[in-house]
């Protein structure tokens, strides 16, 4: 199995689990086993209270040793964007985390390969309907653009960044904060002068609603 496929809902999941019940059956989760090649470790960090959402692309290879969301440089760089120290950013009931793919889905030529088709038809719709509480969801990453911003809305990731402003209510739309974003920002110094000041500020919004 290496291409997409349909998922089937894990036996360990029943669609009246509460939050800390979905969570069990993510965790567990082992859909895309055969196609991994290694273990499956579903990462992901959710807490009822929870004001900002992170949809991000999947673990890297660091994250997937420590189990902890954003565990590496890209996540010290996403950190810095949004402002939130490290306490704030690992309390579940004020930051979730839910990627695009929960497991680290291996090497590629030249990077890591692309989040598992399974992961987002399968959990992010249960986890988003647990979270009531969520006020900014950040789409970190082309993954998140194309399946959370409107069809149409950008040709490229640039040009969904570039589009911050219109972006539906409660949706900000980020690059991915990997190495090469340094080089992506020199390009574009309109997302440092002025997306990040804004979201910097609806990052507290929503903190503080």
């Amino acid at each position: 199995m290496t291409g997409t496929c349909v998922p089937l809902r894990p036996p360990s999941f029943d669609a009246s689990d509460d939050l800390d019940g979905l969570l069990r059956a993510i965790r567990a989760c082992r859909v895309c086993a055969e196609a991994l090649g290694h273990e499956p470790r579903p990462v992901v960090q959710a807490g009822q209270a929870a004001r900002i959402l992170v949809i991000g692309q999947a673990p890297g290879s660091r994250v997937h040793a420590s189990g902890r969301a954003w565990d590496d440089d890209s996540g010290d760089r996403l950190r810095a964007w949004t402002g939130l120290d490290a306490a704030l950013f690992y309390d579940p009931d004020r930051v979730a985390h839910m990627p695009s793919g929960f497991c680290y889905p291996g090497k590629a030529r030249g990077g890591d390969k692309p989040p598992r088709p399974e992961c987002a038809p399968l959990w992010h719709e249960p986890l988003r309907a647990r979270l009531p509480q969520v006020r900014l969801t950040l789409l970190v990453g082309l993954h998140a653009h194309r399946r959370y911003l409107p069809r149409g809305f950008a040709r490229t990731l640039t040009q969904g960044v570039l589009r911050w402003r219109e972006a539906p209510d409660g949706l900000f739309p980020l690059p991915h904060p990997a190495w090469r974003s340094r080089l992506w920002m020199a390009r574009n110094p309109w997302f440092d002068a002025e997306a990040l000041p804004a979201l910097r500020a609806r990052v507290r919004a929503a903190l503080e609603a």
